[in-house]
């Protein structure tokens, strides 16, 4: 299901102001993925480039590549979390409106398959007209070049009013 206008906030969040601004850009949206990283440099570990944000989605690939590895050759298990609260974070941000807030709580990670190839993690927000503050589960998707899941990640966010 995709976001209606309806459910469109009222003023993007300044996340989604500036991946449109930057989306406009021939590349702008590795810009948005460097900036996003130097706000919140964990994130560069990962060296993760966005695919689609919006409100109500969140998408994002990682490449498989020596630095996000295990001993075993696949994608690390703390890598695929980091791209799954990434996914959730975003996907939270650029559909809140203008008087909420959030942060991470929790979140259960389920790893499903190897991970061995590049990765896409998704965070799809179905209800967005309907965030209100309090506790909000999102779930996260990461598959595989395959199209095969291989985490299933669902992530607490506490939803505040800004002060």
């Amino acid at each position: 299901m995709t976001a209606t206008l309806a459910s469109i906030p009222a003023s993007p969040s300044t996340l989604l102001q500036l991946y449109q601004n930057a989306n406009r850009l021939p590349i702008g949206k590795w810009l948005f993925s460097q900036a996003l990283c130097l706000k919140a440099p964990y994130f560069s570990s990962i060296a993760p480039r966005v695919v689609e944000l919006r409100p109500g989605l969140a998408v994002w690939k990682v490449k498989k590549r020596r630095a996000v590895q295990n001993h075993i050759g696949t994608v690390h298990a703390l890598a695929m979390g980091n791209l799954a609260e990434l996914c959730a974070g975003t996907a939270i941000d650029a559909s809140l409106p203008k008087h909420l807030r959030w942060i991470p709580k929790g979140m259960n990670i389920e790893y499903l398959k190897k991970a061995t190839t590049d990765l896409v993690g998704s965070c799809e927000i179905n209800d967005i007209d309907q965030l209100q503050a309090g506790e909000k589960i999102l779930e996260v998707k990461i598959t595989n070049l395959q199209g095969e899941m291989v985490v299933r990640a669902l992530i607490t966010m506490w939803l505040t009013e800004k002060k």
